[in-house]
């Protein structure tokens, strides 16, 4: 697979965004990849709503990888909190995963951390996602030893089963 070009989304990629997230997390396609929520979570994941707002949000913004025909295969929210870097919703599409884009898409967000003089990035992974928390463990992420209630609501979907947030935190 090419490398992705990486670049900044716009109010326009947000029905393309909002697809890609709902498809690698909750989506049909998300059932044969190791991202999907389907067991835990009822209903989509985001919706564009939802993305207007993180866009719109102080310091907010989704670093976007597009393939070589233009199609968006990747992305990441990154927004400034304080001294550090929150980063969340890192979606890969199914059919681009096992490629190391995810991988691509953490590192970019590091550098971007850095270049902005960030002393840390952080990260919140549901609890039930043992092996999604293993993965960023692997990148040098480590538990805080904190969690944070599950959103409240159907905003984010209805949860199967009792879930919190995990915080992680990586110095830069």
């Amino acid at each position: 697979m090419p490398a992705p070009t990486l670049r900044p989304a716009t109010t326009a990629d947000v029905p393309a965004l909002a697809a890609l997230i709902n498809d690698a997390y909750r989506g049909e396609a998300s059932r044969q990849a190791w991202t999907t929520e389907v067991h835990l979570l009822d209903g989509p994941r985001t919706d564009e709503t939802a993305l207007h707002e993180l866009l719109g949000a102080p310091g907010g913004g989704f670093l976007l990888a597009v393939g070589p025909g233009g199609q968006l295969v990747g992305g990441v929210y990154l927004q400034a909190q304080g001294p550090g870097l929150y980063l969340g919703t890192l979606a890969v599409a199914p059919a681009a995963q096992a490629h190391g884009l995810g991988r691509h898409l953490l590192e970019a967000a590091e550098a971007q951390a850095r270049q902005q003089g960030c002393t840390h990035l952080k990260i919140t992974v549901v609890s039930a996602r043992t092996e999604l928390l293993a993965w960023y463990e692997r990148r040098g992420y480590g538990r805080t030893g904190t969690t944070e209630p599950f959103p409240a609501g159907t905003r984010f979907g209805r949860p199967r089963q009792p879930l919190t947030l995990v915080v992680l935190e990586k110095l830069v």
